[in-house]
């Protein structure tokens, strides 16, 4: 792309291009995983949907890649490409909120933590992630696993409607009743469908909830991670909580003689009556001693942001996924051997629950398919320094493959890394060619590839 093309884009949009001539591309061209260094030809700062339009007819125009960046967390790096055009929501992370109809409507660069602030204020909120800093739109394209999940459902189940420009510039609204073909697309079938410029939500009553974390020595793994398994098949859809491997982090709540050595974690949320909520949490409290404890009353949008610290923008990164119909003994086998081991101060072995209201939707009802499985397994390699990088991809990769084979053979596409484009296929399953056929209508020449790509179907 040449800096005359350059000139001409800029020309169009209001938005700032930055090219790599500009004091800000290093710090524009940055995502959170400092594992990813491309370096785009430019990245435009959208300043408005008409700014949407035109870089997409100019990608498309003139065979650019094209990359999309909300939050900048995909641990696959698809928020930036080499060599073509960046679209940047940095700066439109507006929250609307309506709380007469009890919806929300949030621009494509807000973040989990912009939608909380805004939505609390009424004392309302949806199914978001467990990092404030996470993109709403990257997490609720993929599906959206969270707190409220087994209560109201994926943050997809909660998408009211979309507005979309797609591969050939048009501004198109999607939702039950426009392009519902779209619509169903978008719930699950991540950004291959065009640019999503802003997202309506259904939002529900959530006032202070009863929750927190609960950390415990790595030895007692089995008991803990047992009665989580028993507890969760049946437990009151207010309790949103999952299982979790670390290393003990330096929080005031933990002595300091657990700071990073192997723990096992409860975090969740309870948001029913606070007395019922302690009750709830009291049998964590006993499974096991426990090594430090933040479990009370607090507002939804501290517990989201609880754990941000741990991740800031530039640590290196690689993921891996799975899916578990059950947590069997041998899964907690497999968790308490690379629960030992666990690498780093940042990086996160979570086992989230996806039963409850998630189960309630049909596995054909969106594109995101696995409605059987009640657990959601991440493996999320996150550390410092890129001397490590060796040690802890590889940790990374023993452990799922120690985790696969007791797994449903596929994995959450928001928790995938860039290696596993070869499973896309398999984990849309009996969806995907559905996808193929409405990307074939939507992007019949496959602008939108800069993702685990669902290729239009011939």
């Amino acid at each position: 792309m040449d800096n005359n093309s350059l000139q001409a884009l800029q020309e169009k949009v209001r938005g700032q291009v930055i090219t790599s001539d500009h004091p800000d591309y290093e710090a524009a061209r940055a995502v959170y995983n400092a594992m990813i260094d491309k370096r785009p030809a430019a990245i435009l700062r959208v300043s408005q949907v008409a700014d949407v339009i035109a870089a997409v007819n100019f990608a498309r125009d003139g065979g650019l890649d094209l990359a999309l960046r909300g939050g900048g967390h995909s641990a696959s790096g698809f928020g930036t490409c080499d060599v073509g055009l960046v679209l940047d929501f940095t700066d439109r992370r507006g929250v609307r909120v309506d709380p007469a109809a009890s919806t929300a409507r949030a621009e494509a660069g807000a973040t989990w933590a912009d939608f909380n602030y805004a939505t609390t204020a009424f004392g309302l909120a949806t199914t978001g992630g467990i990092i404030g800093s996470t993109g709403v739109a990257g997490l609720t394209l993929g599906g959206g696993i969270g707190y409220l999940a087994r209560k109201h459902g994926l943050s997809c189940d909660n998408l009211k409607s979309a507005d979309v420009v797609t591969a050939d510039g048009k501004f198109l609204t999607a939702s039950a009743i426009e392009n519902e073909d779209l619509f169903w697309a978008l719930r699950g079938g991540t950004g291959n469908f065009g640019v999503v410029t802003s997202l309506e939500f259904d939002l529900h009553p959530i006032d202070l909830l009863y929750g927190g974390v609960v950390i415990y020595r790595q030895e007692h793994t089995e008991a803990v991670a047992q009665l989580y398994r028993d507890y969760i098949a049946t437990a009151p859809e207010e309790m949103g909580i999952f299982l979790g491997f670390h290393q003990g982090p330096p929080v005031p709540f933990l002595p300091e003689e657990h700071h990073g050595k192997p723990v096992v974690v409860i975090v969740g949320a309870w948001t029913g009556p606070h007395d019922e909520g302690e009750r709830q949490w009291q049998q964590f409290m006993d499974v096991a001693p426990v090594a430090g404890s933040f479990v009370g009353p607090l507002p939804y949008a501290v517990l989201n942001t609880m754990f941000d610290p741990l991740h800031p923008k530039g640590n290196q990164g690689y993921w891996k996924a799975e899916f578990l119909r059950e947590l069997s003994d041998d899964v907690i086998g497999v968790a308490q051997k690379f629960g030992a081991g666990v690498p780093s101060l940042q990086t996160a072995n979570h086992y989230y629950p996806i039963n409850g209201a998630a189960q309630r939707v049909g596995q054909d009802e969106t594109a995101f398919p696995y409605r059987d499985v009640n657990f959601s397994v991440a493996i999320a390699g996150m550390w410092e320094s890129p001397a490590d990088n060796d040690a802890n991809t590889n940790w990374v990769r023993d452990y799922y493959g120690a985790l696969h084979p007791h797994g449903a053979g596929v994995g959450y596409v928001n928790f995938l890394d860039a290696d596993d484009q070869p499973r896309i296929e398999d984990t849309y399953g009996g969806n995907y060619a559905r996808l193929a056929k409405i990307k074939a209508k939507y992007d019949p020449g496959n602008l939108f590839h800069v993702n685990h790509n669902i290729k239009p179907a011939v």
